[in-house]
């Protein structure tokens, strides 16, 4: 079987999870990634694994949201060729027995050359975005790699400490109440690592890292993993912990992850997600555009009484 990932240098495998590091892959060699395939996995994904949106604002959250409507995978490839969208195929492993095979490969490929890493989860998607589109400043909460594939972008990463990530910001991605936004100053790139990133190579960068993404003038599409360690859930669970805490207006003192206060944050976190507040509180995806390719910007305008939840 040819291998996905291209062997890593010995200094590659020190720095992982700890700074930012370029790889090489075989990705572009597959025709998983081709306009027919893509546009075959566009059709057949449900609502919830298939999040369009259309850029504007620098807030994440506050980007339009756009649903499929009756629009042929071919059509939206269409759309987002000649217009300013972003598709993102969530969990696509989840749903395509292709991509599950590719997801259970390349991690693979990464136990076996990384010291002691150990994923207990993870997640592969699919991102086609259009020439010239821009992500703004934000924050993701998993391990997170990106594998070009077509086209070309330009990945700034930033610092994952103040003042280029606040901590409450942090918290408020992690439980959701946000599309990972954090904070960001022009002066930042002062500090922030530009990469051009070309098909065949892809980036992983430090935990919760803020970055943002310019495309060039070409349809871009990418891989995107996210995978989750013991130490990188115990980060998480404290931070939501913390969160919790913070807005029923207790300060928080500790950002250990160990101990009896970091067990009774994990204990906290549980039952607020349990109870179904996090759902209700969280983020939520409302539809007031649906695909349109002959509209400049690859979307046209709902009406009010139409806006909805993509799929609904």
């Amino acid at each position: 079987m040819q291998r996905i990932v291209e062997p890593l240098e010995a200094k590659q495998r020190e720095l992982w999870g700890h700074q930012t590091i370029t790889l090489r892959h075989n990705l572009p060699s597959l025709d998983l990634f081709s306009d027919d395939y893509l546009a075959k996995m566009i059709e057949t994904a449900a609502p919830r694994s298939l999040a369009i949106h259309a850029e504007g604002g620098t807030d994440p959250s506050n980007w339009p949201s756009v649903s499929r409507g009756n629009a042929s995978g071919t059509q939206v490839l269409d759309a987002v060729r000649n217009g300013m969208l972003w598709v993102n195929l969530v969990g696509i492993s989840e749903w395509d027995s292709r991509f599950a095979e590719l997801a259970d490969q390349i991690f693979a490929e990464f136990e076996q050359q990384v010291p002691g890493l150990n994923i207990v989860k993870r997640k592969v998607g699919v991102l086609i975005s259009s020439p010239k589109a821009t992500v703004h400043y934000h924050v993701d909460i998993p391990g997170q790699a990106i594998w070009q594939v077509r086209g070309r972008k330009r990945f700034i990463i930033y610092p994952s400490t103040e003042p280029f990530l606040k901590q409450t910001e942090l918290e408020d991605a992690v439980r959701s109440a946000t599309y990972g936004v954090a904070s960001y100053q022009p002066w930042f790139d002062e500090h922030g690592t530009p990469h051009d990133l070309e098909p065949g190579q892809a980036l992983h960068w430090q935990l919760n890292g803020p970055h943002r993404i310019e495309n060039f003038n070409e349809l871009s599409v990418s891989l995107t993993t996210e995978h989750w360690t013991p130490d990188i859930r115990r980060t998480y669970a404290m931070n939501y912990g913390n969160g919790l805490l913070r807005q029923y207006g207790w300060t928080p003192r500790s950002t250990a992850t160990s101990g009896a206060a970091f067990w009774a944050k994990v204990g906290l976190t549980a039952a607020y997600r349990k109870s179904g507040l996090q759902n209700k509180n969280g983020y939520q995806r409302i539809a007031k555009f649906t695909v349109d390719p002959n509209s400049q910007s690859g979307a046209r305008p709902l009406p009010e009484s139409e806006w909805a939840p993509p799929g609904s």
